[in-house]
C-alpha cells in the first residue's frame, strides 16, 4: 500500500480554504513523505480548460522532480457548471460527461491511471430509477474513453454529499451495471461512519473489486483524531491484499483547516500501520 493526499484542502473547493498553487502543494506533499497525490480537477489546480499544453509539462515536470506519482484524480461536484451526471437537464448531463473524458485525459498525460466516479444525485421530480439509468449510461461512455487511456473508473458510495450511490451496495450494483472490465468500485471512510456502518466491513464486501479508497474521521479530521477504527480498516486491506493507494481526503470543510498540519498528522498516523 502506497500513501496518497487529496489535494482539497490546498485548493479552494468546496470552501475558500487557505489556497496554494499546485506547484506548492506537489512539493509540500512530497517533503512530509506522500507516495502520491490526488489532484481534485478544480481552479486553481487541475481544471482541464484552464491548462495549456505547456502547463500541462510544466505540472508533470514538478511531480517528477519531486518524485510523487499522481495516485488518482476527481471533478468538483456541485458549482456553477454542475457536473451532475443524473441531472434532469440534458445539457449538464452532457458537459458533464465530457468533463469527465477530459478529467481522464489530464490523468493519463500525469502519469496517473485512476479517476474517481461520483454517480451524481437526484433532483427532485426524477424517478430514482430514471435517475440511476442516467447515471449508468454515463459511466458506461466515460469508461470506454477511460479504456483507451489505460485508466480505471472507481464508483465511490457518496451518502454525506449525495444520494444516488451511498452505500457499499449501490457501488457494486453500479459497477456491475457498467458491464466495463475497466470500472471498479473504493470508498471513504467519513461516508461509511456518515451511515452508521463499519468502515472494514466496505473492505471485505467489495473485496477484490475494491481499486481506491479515501480516508477520513469524522469531521473530515485526520485519522485517529474522531472515532474512527483505522486499525481495523488497514488490518482489513492488508488482509484482502489490497496494493493500492490509501489517500487522505481531510481537512477542506472548513476555513480555519492547516493542511499542512492535517497532512502530516494523518502521515504519521497511518504510515506506522501500513508499514514500509
Amino acid at each position: 500500500m502506497k500513501l496518497s493526499f487529496n489535494t482539497w484542502a490546498y485548493s479552494s473547493f468546496p470552501v475558500w480554504v487557505p489556497a496554494y498553487p499546485l506547484e506548492e502543494t506537489i512539493k509540500r506533499l512530497a517533503r512530509i513523505g506522500y507516495d502520491g497525490i490526488e489532484i481534485g480537477a478544480a481552479s486553481p489546480h487541475a481544471y482541464p480548460d484552464y491548462l495549456s499544453a505547456e502547463r500541462r509539462r510544466e505540472i508533470k515536470q514538478v511531480l517528477d522532480d519531486n518524485g510523487i506519482a499522481l495516485s488518482s484524480m476527481l471533478p468538483a461536484p456541485g458549482g456553477g457548471p454542475g457536473f451532475n451526471v443524473a441531472s434532469p437537464s440534458a445539457e449538464e448531463r452532457r458537459h458533464t460527461i465530457e468533463h469527465y473524458k477530459q478529467v481522464v485525459e489530464l490523468c493519463a498525460q500525469w502519469g496517473g491511471a485512476t479517476v474517481l466516479y461520483v454517480a451524481g444525485w437526484q433532483v427532485f421530480g426524477t424517478s430514482q430509477e430514471q435517475a440511476w439509468e442516467w447515471s449508468r449510461e454515463a459511466l458506461r461512455e466515460i469508461a470506454v474513453t477511460a479504456a483507451s487511456y489505460g485508466v480505471t473508473i472507481a464508483v465511490e458510495p457518496t451518502s454525506m454529499d449525495s444520494n444516488l450511490v451511498e452505500s457499499c451496495a449501490g457501488a457494486l450494483r453500479m459497477m456491475r451495471e457498467s458491464e466495463a472490465p475497466n470500472v471498479k468500485v473504493m470508498f471513504d471512510t467519513i461516508h461509511a461512519m456518515y451511515r452508521n456502518e463499519v468502515p472494514s466491513d466496505y473492505v471485505y464486501e467489495m473485496g477484490e473489486h475494491l481499486h481506491h479508497i479515501h480516508l477520513a474521521d469524522t469531521d473530515r479530521l485526520p485519522p485517529g483524531a474522531g472515532r474512527g477504527d483505522f486499525v481495523s480498516v488497514i488490518a482489513a486491506l492488508k488482509e484482502i491484499g489490497f496494493k493500492g493507494y490509501v489517500t487522505m481526503e481531510i481537512g477542506f470543510n472548513r476555513r480555519d483547516s492547516e493542511p499542512d498540519k492535517v497532512a502530516r498528522q494523518a502521515y504519521e498516523y497511518i504510515k506506522p500501520l501500513v508499514g514500509a
